[in-house]
């Protein structure tokens, strides 16, 4: 019998790119599908939901996804609090069609360079001082716990994301 994976990898060709072997596969498939989650809330919310409280968790949703990106390339998430609350203020404010794309663009900006890490950076320290591999799971618990904000249920959450 074949290996799945490995079928799967021939199929897609040389071409195609993966997690490294280092990276926490476990916290990233759990963000991926925090991501996918919160995708089909937002998708399934009418236009004239896209407003004060779900358009500010939308998008700080999508900041955290960019300031996520700005740490794995070696920056702050932000300059500062005010710097955060101030975009995540703008971002509040968006049309709906707008909100929507800027979740979808920073979700899979930050997964592609998650993708795209090297093994040994997965062992690097962040410039917060945090691990590199803990990265995925604070992103995933942010998207789990906004899920609940936008329609989702507890009981669909992974359950270290239940509590605490």
């Amino acid at each position: 019998m074949t290996d799945p994976r490995a079928a799967l990898r021939a199929r897609q060709g040389a071409g195609a790119r993966y997690d490294a072997p280092e990276a926490p596969a476990d916290a990233l498939l759990r963000m991926r599908r925090g991501n996918a989650a919160v995708a089909r809330l937002i998708d399934a919310l009418p236009d004239s939901a896209l407003s004060g409280q779900i358009a500010e968790t939308i998008a700080t949703l999508g900041y955290h996804a960019r300031a996520c990106t700005r740490l794995l390339a070696g920056q702050p998430m932000w300059e500062s609090a005010a710097q955060r609350d101030a975009e995540q203020a703008l971002g509040a404010t968006l049309p709906p069609r707008a909100l929507r794309a800027l979740f979808a663009h920073t979700a899979r900006h930050l997964d592609v360079d998650m993708r795209d890490l090297p093994g040994p950076a997965w062992s690097d320290l962040l410039p917060d001082g945090t691990a590199t591999q803990t990265l995925p799971d604070r992103h995933a618990r942010l998207l789990w716990r906004a899920s609940l904000s936008l329609g989702g249920r507890a009981r669909d959450m992974p359950a270290l994301y239940r509590e605490g």
